[in-house]
């Protein structure tokens, strides 16, 4: 009887022992909420996210109010929030700030933003965001910087000064 190994789309199969699923983790039931007040991002994003996989659930919103409403009224969860800074009414800054002063502080929150200043970004780590993007210009890149995103190990990750901002 023969053994093989066979490498198929993240999967390793084992014809005698069954399969282990070494999977990225946003193919695994996974909970995305972005926040965003310019509808073109939204769709943007949405359409960025649909081209990674089937299996993530994203939930868009249009503003901070609505994104705090829904993570305090589950279902459903998100596993990661991907947040806009520049929105009218409660702006990003608000939200970080709120969601890490709660009890809800354990979701990685990845800033998005059309900012790359220093303070900026230096502030949103003094704030407790997990990671920072830039949203870049074409829908490649955008869909790369997600699903990087998404494959960080957030409960090992800890973000610093040399880590924090994703770099194309």
């Amino acid at each position: 009887m023969r053994i093989f190994i066979q490498i198929i789309d993240f999967c390793i199969i084992y014809p005698i022992f069954g399969e282990i699923d070494l999977s990225p983790i946003y193919m695994k039931n996974f909970t995305i909420f972005y926040t965003d007040d310019d509808e073109d991002d939204l769709n943007i994003f949405t359409d960025a996210v649909e081209s990674l996989s089937k299996d993530i659930n994203l939930k868009t919103y249009s503003g901070g109010e609505k994104l705090l409403d829904a993570i305090y009224h589950p279902p459903p969860v998100p596993s990661v929030i991907f947040l806009d800074l520049n929105m009218p009414g409660k702006n990003g800054f608000d939200v970080l700030n709120e969601l890490k002063g709660s009890n809800k502080s354990d979701i990685p929150v990845i800033i998005f933003s059309t900012s790359n200043e220093p303070g900026i970004i230096e502030k949103c780590l003094k704030l407790g965001a997990n990671y920072f993007i830039t949203k870049p210009v074409l829908m490649k890149d955008i869909i790369k910087s997600i699903e990087h995103s998404l494959n960080i190990n957030w409960k090992e990750f800890v973000p610093d000064s040399k880590n924090f901002v994703y770099k194309l």
